[in-house]
């Protein structure tokens, strides 16, 4: 119970699903060493951004607590665009490099999207090269989305039925909404439900939300999920946000768990879980290239 009286929704934290994919990649990194293969994960930095910078360190130091190498570029802010896609062809290139990570944003003046096109698909961690969209949309195996992948991970892991329920998607965007809505349609127990995107762009958004036994926040928009919003007793789960300086802004009022039936923390729900997944789309990788998958 709150301090008002209200009934509060139980919290939906990513922690520990994250715990249990980590516990299973460092498995699988015991496996592939064993096997005379050291898994490794390539990261790229462009450019001096404390944040940016700091979230490299943090996946660097997990790469080592699970096994891997990980071989990293710092390219200054002053790079060309010919210069980050010479380091991706020397990754692409290099048959020990099983996985790569390019730390987003990059400067304003080189384009994200074009990189990430020259990187090859089968190394691409973050799951985001067209060519895995692509397999995404076909239901081909192949490197998932982190957050979307991370989100059904979470739902499964906390007992959510997914399986022919509602689910709206707040959000269409390419890292989180539409993948995450092409993934929770897909035939399979953690997913197979009914999906509707939705968006800012509809006047009468509110009126999906309501409905959503399950909904997801994935707009970027600080807030923009209200109480009122929330179908009672629903499961709620923040997946967008933004950033001030460090501060992070989540899609969902925290008033929403007053309302909802199950919600992800403000902090500590869907991020645990992306980072997670990337992991495992790096372990996966190293097996497939090797063989051991």
């Amino acid at each position: 119970m709150s301090s008002s009286g209200t009934t509060t929704a139980r919290l939906l934290p990513g922690a520990p699903v994250a715990e249990q994919v980590l516990a299973e990649v460092a498995e699988s990194v015991v496996a592939l060493r064993a096997a005379g293969v050291t898994p490794a994960l390539a990261t790229v930095l462009v450019g001096d951004d404390d944040a940016s910078a700091g979230y490299i360190r943090i996946k660097q130091r997990q790469a080592a607590e699970l096994g891997f190498v990980s071989p990293h570029v710092h390219l200054p802010a002053s790079a060309s665009q010919a210069d980050l896609h010479a380091v991706l062809a020397d990754f692409n290139a290099d048959k020990a490099v099983h996985g790569v990570l390019v730390q987003y944003p990059i400067p304003g003046h080189l384009d994200y999207d074009r990189a990430l096109a020259e990187l090859d698909p089968d190394k691409d961690v973050d799951g985001m090269h067209p060519v895995n969209m692509g397999r995404l949309a076909l239901g081909l195996p192949g490197p998932l989305p982190c957050t979307p992948a991370g989100i059904e991970a979470l739902l499964a892991f906390h007992g959510v039925p997914v399986a022919g329920r509602e689910v709206v998607v707040l959000g269409r965007g390419a890292t989180l909404g539409r993948p995450l809505a092409m993934l929770l349609a897909q035939k399979r127990p953690t997913a197979n439900a009914a999906v509707t995107v939705v968006h800012t762009g509809v006047p009468d958004w509110p009126r999906y939300t309501r409905r959503a036994e399950i909904l997801v926040a994935a707009a970027g928009v600080p807030g923009i999920i209200q109480p009122e919003h929330v179908r009672p007793g629903g499961v709620v789960v923040g997946g967008g946000v933004r950033y001030e300086g460090r501060r992070l802004l989540p899609d969902v009022d925290e008033s929403c768990a007053e309302v909802a039936g199950a919600i992800t923390p403000r902090v500590g729900g869907v991020g645990p879980t992306t980072v997670a997944m990337l992991f495992r789309n790096a372990v996966r990788a190293a097996q497939r290239a090797s063989g051991l998958g």
